[in-house]
Protein backbone atom coordinates (compact mmCIF):
# COMPACT_ATOMS: atom_id res chain seq x y z
CA UNK A 1 0.00 0.00 0.00
CA UNK A 2 1.45 3.42 -0.90
CA UNK A 3 2.53 5.96 1.68
CA UNK A 4 2.07 9.42 -0.08
CA UNK A 5 0.10 11.59 1.70
CA UNK A 6 -1.77 12.69 -1.84
CA UNK A 7 -2.36 9.36 -3.32
CA UNK A 8 -5.80 8.76 -4.01
CA UNK A 9 -8.32 6.58 -1.82
CA UNK A 10 -8.98 3.25 -4.19
CA UNK A 11 -12.42 1.86 -3.62
CA UNK A 12 -13.69 -2.06 -3.27
CA UNK A 13 -15.90 -3.78 -4.82
CA UNK A 14 -18.32 -5.87 -3.45
CA UNK A 15 -21.55 -7.39 -2.77
CA UNK A 16 -24.19 -6.17 -0.43
CA UNK A 17 -27.37 -8.03 0.73
CA UNK A 18 -30.53 -6.46 0.96
CA UNK A 19 -34.29 -7.35 1.97
CA UNK A 20 -36.03 -7.36 -1.00
CA UNK A 21 -39.12 -5.83 0.66
CA UNK A 22 -37.83 -3.30 2.76
CA UNK A 23 -34.91 -2.04 1.09
CA UNK A 24 -32.67 -2.96 4.13
CA UNK A 25 -29.44 -3.98 4.82
CA UNK A 26 -28.36 -7.09 5.55
CA UNK A 27 -24.74 -7.76 5.01
CA UNK A 28 -22.17 -5.47 3.25
CA UNK A 29 -19.16 -7.70 1.77
CA UNK A 30 -16.37 -5.97 0.55
CA UNK A 31 -13.67 -7.64 -1.27
CA UNK A 32 -10.26 -7.40 0.39
CA UNK A 33 -8.37 -7.09 -2.25
CA UNK A 34 -9.78 -5.44 -6.48
CA UNK A 35 -9.15 -8.51 -8.82
CA UNK A 36 -7.01 -7.37 -11.52
CA UNK A 37 -9.61 -8.11 -14.34
CA UNK A 38 -13.38 -8.13 -14.06
CA UNK A 39 -15.13 -10.39 -17.47
CA UNK A 40 -18.31 -9.26 -18.85
CA UNK A 41 -20.65 -11.00 -21.53
CA UNK A 42 -24.02 -10.60 -22.89
CA UNK A 43 -26.42 -12.46 -24.52
CA UNK A 44 -28.35 -10.48 -26.46
CA UNK A 45 -32.30 -11.40 -26.25
CA UNK A 46 -33.29 -10.97 -30.07
CA UNK A 47 -36.91 -11.86 -31.18
CA UNK A 48 -35.59 -12.60 -34.73
CA UNK A 49 -33.42 -16.00 -35.31
CA UNK A 50 -31.98 -18.37 -38.21
CA UNK A 51 -35.29 -18.82 -39.89
CA UNK A 52 -37.51 -16.57 -37.83
CA UNK A 53 -39.48 -14.27 -39.53
CA UNK A 54 -37.83 -11.24 -41.34
CA UNK A 55 -39.69 -8.36 -39.44
CA UNK A 56 -38.79 -9.38 -36.01
CA UNK A 57 -34.84 -9.13 -37.22
CA UNK A 58 -34.07 -5.96 -35.71
CA UNK A 59 -36.70 -6.05 -32.38
CA UNK A 60 -35.58 -7.19 -28.85
CA UNK A 61 -37.51 -9.67 -26.53
CA UNK A 62 -36.41 -7.76 -23.35
CA UNK A 63 -33.05 -6.89 -21.79
CA UNK A 64 -29.35 -8.66 -22.71
CA UNK A 65 -28.47 -11.24 -20.14
CA UNK A 66 -25.69 -10.07 -19.07
CA UNK A 67 -23.04 -11.89 -16.81
CA UNK A 68 -19.99 -11.24 -14.72
CA UNK A 69 -16.57 -13.01 -13.81
CA UNK A 70 -14.53 -12.16 -11.24
CA UNK A 71 -11.43 -13.75 -9.38
CA UNK A 72 -10.79 -12.42 -6.19
CA UNK A 73 -7.63 -12.87 -3.26
CA UNK A 74 -7.63 -13.29 0.55
CA UNK A 75 -4.57 -12.93 2.36
CA UNK A 76 -4.41 -13.18 6.13
CA UNK A 77 -0.86 -12.16 5.79
CA UNK A 78 -0.67 -8.62 7.14
CA UNK A 79 -3.04 -9.55 10.15
CA UNK A 80 -1.08 -12.32 11.07
CA UNK A 81 1.74 -9.91 11.74
CA UNK A 82 0.17 -8.60 14.27
CA UNK A 83 -1.35 -11.43 16.17
CA UNK A 84 -2.22 -9.56 19.27
CA UNK A 85 -4.64 -7.09 17.03
CA UNK A 86 -5.97 -10.19 15.20
CA UNK A 87 -7.03 -12.97 17.04
CA UNK A 88 -9.82 -14.07 15.09
CA UNK A 89 -7.67 -14.66 12.24
CA UNK A 90 -4.66 -15.90 14.06
CA UNK A 91 -7.64 -18.71 15.54
CA UNK A 92 -9.23 -19.39 12.40
CA UNK A 93 -7.09 -17.81 9.44
CA UNK A 94 -9.11 -16.76 6.77
CA UNK A 95 -12.24 -19.14 7.66
CA UNK A 96 -14.30 -16.33 8.61
CA UNK A 97 -14.30 -14.78 5.04
CA UNK A 98 -14.22 -17.87 3.05
CA UNK A 99 -18.01 -18.68 4.78
CA UNK A 100 -19.29 -15.23 4.59
CA UNK A 101 -18.91 -15.61 0.92
CA UNK A 102 -19.77 -19.40 0.71
CA UNK A 103 -23.29 -18.27 2.64
CA UNK A 104 -24.14 -16.47 -0.76
CA UNK A 105 -24.75 -20.03 -2.48
CA UNK A 106 -26.71 -21.80 0.60
CA UNK A 107 -29.86 -21.14 2.21
CA UNK A 108 -29.73 -20.34 6.01
CA UNK A 109 -29.87 -23.36 8.52
CA UNK A 110 -32.97 -22.16 10.48
CA UNK A 111 -34.75 -22.11 6.08
CA UNK A 112 -33.88 -25.47 6.71
CA UNK A 113 -35.05 -26.85 9.83
CA UNK A 114 -38.44 -24.53 9.20
CA UNK A 115 -38.69 -26.20 5.61
CA UNK A 116 -38.25 -29.55 7.58
CA UNK A 117 -41.00 -28.41 10.29
CA UNK A 118 -43.33 -27.57 7.21
CA UNK A 119 -43.21 -31.23 5.54
CA UNK A 120 -43.46 -33.00 9.13
CA UNK A 121 -46.66 -30.82 9.54
CA UNK A 122 -48.19 -32.46 6.42
CA UNK A 123 -47.95 -29.57 3.99
CA UNK A 124 -48.41 -30.53 0.80
CA UNK A 125 -46.64 -27.26 -0.97
CA UNK A 126 -43.69 -25.51 0.12
CA UNK A 127 -42.72 -22.42 -1.58
CA UNK A 128 -39.00 -22.37 -2.50
CA UNK A 129 -36.78 -20.62 -0.31
CA UNK A 130 -35.71 -17.55 -0.83
CA UNK A 131 -32.12 -15.34 -0.81
CA UNK A 132 -31.76 -11.61 0.51
CA UNK A 133 -30.93 -9.82 -2.75
CA UNK A 134 -27.79 -9.54 -3.59
CA UNK A 135 -26.39 -6.05 -5.14
CA UNK A 136 -23.02 -6.22 -6.90
CA UNK A 137 -21.34 -3.06 -6.48
CA UNK A 138 -18.24 -2.10 -8.98
CA UNK A 139 -18.24 2.35 -8.14
CA UNK A 140 -21.41 4.26 -8.19
CA UNK A 141 -21.96 3.89 -11.51
CA UNK A 142 -22.16 -0.11 -11.34
CA UNK A 143 -24.67 -0.76 -8.95
CA UNK A 144 -27.12 -3.97 -10.31
CA UNK A 145 -28.93 -6.70 -8.78
CA UNK A 146 -27.20 -10.42 -9.18
CA UNK A 147 -27.16 -14.00 -8.49
CA UNK A 148 -24.33 -15.67 -7.97
CA UNK A 149 -24.18 -18.70 -10.71
CA UNK A 150 -20.84 -20.54 -9.76
CA UNK A 151 -18.20 -20.30 -6.81
CA UNK A 152 -14.89 -22.04 -6.27
CA UNK A 153 -12.39 -21.69 -4.06
CA UNK A 154 -8.71 -22.05 -4.82
CA UNK A 155 -6.86 -22.47 -0.87
CA UNK A 156 -3.26 -21.92 -1.39
CA UNK A 157 -1.70 -21.75 2.19
CA UNK A 158 -2.28 -23.14 5.35
CA UNK A 159 -1.35 -22.55 9.32
CA UNK A 160 -0.36 -25.12 11.09
CA UNK A 161 -3.67 -26.26 12.41
CA UNK A 162 -4.91 -26.37 8.74
CA UNK A 163 -6.40 -23.03 9.01
CA UNK A 164 -6.49 -21.32 5.22
CA UNK A 165 -4.84 -18.23 5.14
CA UNK A 166 -4.18 -17.35 1.62
CA UNK A 167 -7.47 -18.00 -1.12
CA UNK A 168 -8.15 -17.40 -4.77
CA UNK A 169 -12.14 -16.85 -5.56
CA UNK A 170 -13.97 -17.07 -8.47
CA UNK A 171 -17.22 -16.08 -8.79
CA UNK A 172 -20.05 -15.99 -11.43
CA UNK A 173 -22.77 -13.56 -11.31
CA UNK A 174 -25.55 -13.57 -13.56
CA UNK A 175 -27.56 -9.88 -13.32
CA UNK A 176 -31.34 -9.50 -13.02
CA UNK A 177 -33.29 -7.60 -15.23
CA UNK A 178 -36.69 -6.94 -14.87
CA UNK A 179 -37.29 -9.83 -16.79
CA UNK A 180 -36.84 -11.51 -14.15
CA UNK A 181 -38.14 -9.55 -10.84
CA UNK A 182 -40.53 -6.73 -12.33
CA UNK A 183 -40.86 -3.44 -12.44
CA UNK A 184 -42.35 -3.56 -9.09
CA UNK A 185 -39.86 -5.50 -7.03
CA UNK A 186 -36.70 -3.47 -5.41
CA UNK A 187 -34.05 -5.19 -7.26
CA UNK A 188 -36.17 -4.27 -11.04
CA UNK A 189 -35.60 -0.23 -9.64
CA UNK A 190 -31.74 -1.15 -9.40
CA UNK A 191 -31.76 -2.82 -12.22
CA UNK A 192 -33.31 0.20 -14.14
CA UNK A 193 -31.07 2.64 -12.99
CA UNK A 194 -28.31 0.78 -13.67
CA UNK A 195 -29.58 0.78 -16.87
CA UNK A 196 -29.77 4.17 -17.14
CA UNK A 197 -26.79 5.10 -16.07
CA UNK A 198 -25.21 3.07 -19.52
CA UNK A 199 -27.14 5.33 -21.43
CA UNK A 200 -25.94 8.61 -19.68
CA UNK A 201 -22.32 7.55 -19.78
CA UNK A 202 -23.11 6.37 -23.68
CA UNK A 203 -24.24 9.85 -24.37
CA UNK A 204 -20.86 10.96 -22.73
CA UNK A 205 -18.57 9.47 -25.16
CA UNK A 206 -17.37 11.19 -27.86
CA UNK A 207 -18.96 10.43 -31.47
CA UNK A 208 -17.54 9.29 -34.45
CA UNK A 209 -17.60 10.59 -37.90
CA UNK A 210 -18.21 9.17 -41.85
CA UNK A 211 -14.14 10.10 -42.17
CA UNK A 212 -12.78 7.62 -39.90
CA UNK A 213 -14.67 4.80 -41.67
CA UNK A 214 -12.96 5.54 -44.72
CA UNK A 215 -16.93 6.61 -46.59
CA UNK A 216 -18.16 9.72 -47.56
CA UNK A 217 -21.92 8.60 -46.21
CA UNK A 218 -24.40 6.06 -46.73
CA UNK A 219 -27.16 6.44 -49.60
Amino acid sequence: MTTFPNSPKVLKGGIVLIDAESARVLRIISLQYNPDSLSRSFQVQGAGGEGGNRSEALRFKGPAIETYKLEAEIDAADQLEFPGQNRVVVENGINPQLALLESLVYPTSQQLLDRNSLAKSGVLEIAPMEAPLSLFVWSKNRIVPVRVTDFSITEEAFDPNLNPIRAKVSIGLRVLSIDDLGFQHKGGSLFMSYLQTKERLAAKAQAGNFGSLGIGGIS
